[in-house]
């Protein structure tokens, strides 16, 4: 099976002229772009993605945030089609304080038009608690900085056109940039690039109606989506057939290409629909106050153990048994009491929907017989 480093050795060579335009593989590549360790290298005002290649061909697979990702800067540094592009204003702005993990980076496709990437969700505990802020926050702090770097884009080069592209977050991140806008860069915008990113709320999507722009918008998910059919959308979505399971799916490395093309799927899985169902019954008969003390609480725990990363965590939790159920006792009786009854409501609304599946499935088979 092929992904998109499969693409970049079939159709590497070719440049993106009027015979093979740009496409949505190439956006695929540009919006995982954003996740390479920029950090990690000296980087000048203007580079090129051949001259961060060879920056990062001293680089070990556990220096990349996740596995393909070295694969993928080797493959578009030598590739015709991407090696000359010039890359600028990288930007990066996490904060613990604020829980926010942000960043950034302008990939200028041609003379007349640059393609905004945005990061989607890091390794980092950070990154996964703003994920969850989503679902009892207006805004998240990632998503506010996404408008402000493209308000300051389009203002840095007024006389190109936009395209924008995220994975992840980074894809709920550059929907929001795109809808809040203001109707001059709006007018900018060539697509908007939605890959497995989440939704928003209601309200948010009834303040931002704008049909226009919602037609710019292309959102791909896989058949076992789980974090793409979080929340609410205005935009259809495209599904994407991948070769993992389950949450493993949101890996775009697993995204299959035939040649030129995404390969596309007609429906979701069944264990999308459960779960989707579950997770949207789960917001409708909670609080966002509720929501907010039970995220609050697991990530509390979850840091006290000082790790930033989920594989720090998994590698010392045994360790830090003492310290987990110490933090999680500080908790108020009140809080916890929460906490429990929102996971006691999660598992109900599960097994309910499960249920009610397999119910189905039966009368389904009955009606046939019959």
């Amino acid at each position: 099976m092929s992904n998109i480093n499969d693409y970049l050795i079939w159709r590497g060579d070719i440049p993106i002229n009027s015979t093979f335009k740009f496409n949505e593989i190439d956006s695929m590549i540009l919006a995982r772009f954003s996740y390479l360790p920029f950090d990690k290298i000296k980087l000048e005002k203007e580079e090129t993605i051949e001259s961060i290649s060879t920056k990062m061909k001293k680089f070990k697979n556990e220096d990349f945030n996740y596995n393909g990702d070295m694969e993928l800067i080797s493959n578009m540094g030598k590739s015709t089609r991407f090696k000359n592009m010039k890359v600028t204003d990288y930007v990066k702005a996490n904060s613990k304080t604020e829980e926010k993990q942000f960043s950034a980076i302008t990939i200028h496709t041609s003379d007349k038009e640059i393609y905004i990437s945005f990061l989607g969700t890091d390794k980092t505990i950070l990154g996964w608690k703003e994920d969850f802020n989503m679902s009892f926050m207006e805004n998240i702090p990632a998503q506010l900085e996404g408008c402000k770097y493209l308000n300051e884009i389009s203002k840095k080069y007024p006389n190109k056109k936009i395209r924008i592209g995220g994975h992840s977050k980074g894809g709920n991140v550059a929907v929001y940039s795109a809808i809040t806008a203001e109707d001059k860069i709006q007018s900018k915008i060539i697509h908007v690039y939605n890959y497995d990113g989440p939704g928003f709320s209601k309200n948010i999507l009834e303040k931002n109606k704008n049909k226009k722009m919602i037609e710019k918008i292309s959102t791909y998910i896989p058949q076992d989506s789980v974090i793409g059919r979080i929340l609410e959308r205005e935009e259809k979505c495209e599904i994407v057939q991948s070769i993992e399971k389950g949450i493993y799916q949101h890996d775009i490395y697993s995204w299959q290409i035939n040649r030129d093309k995404i390969v596309k799927l007609d429906s979701v899985t069944k264990s999308s629909q459960l779960m989707n169902s579950t997770l949207k019954e789960w917001l409708k008969n909670s609080t966002p106050k509720q929501r907010k003390i039970f995220f609050d609480g697991v990530f509390e725990v979850f840091n006290s153990t000082k790790a930033n990363t989920f594989g720090e965590f998994s590698k010392i939790w045994m360790k830090k048994l003492p310290t987990l159920f110490s933090t999680y006792r500080e908790i108020s009786e009140e809080d916890r009491k929460v906490i429990i009854n929102m996971l006691k409501l999660f598992t109900k609304l599960y097994f309910a929907n499960l249920k009610d599946n397999e119910t189905k499935k039966i009368n389904k088979k009955f009606n046939k017989k019959a």
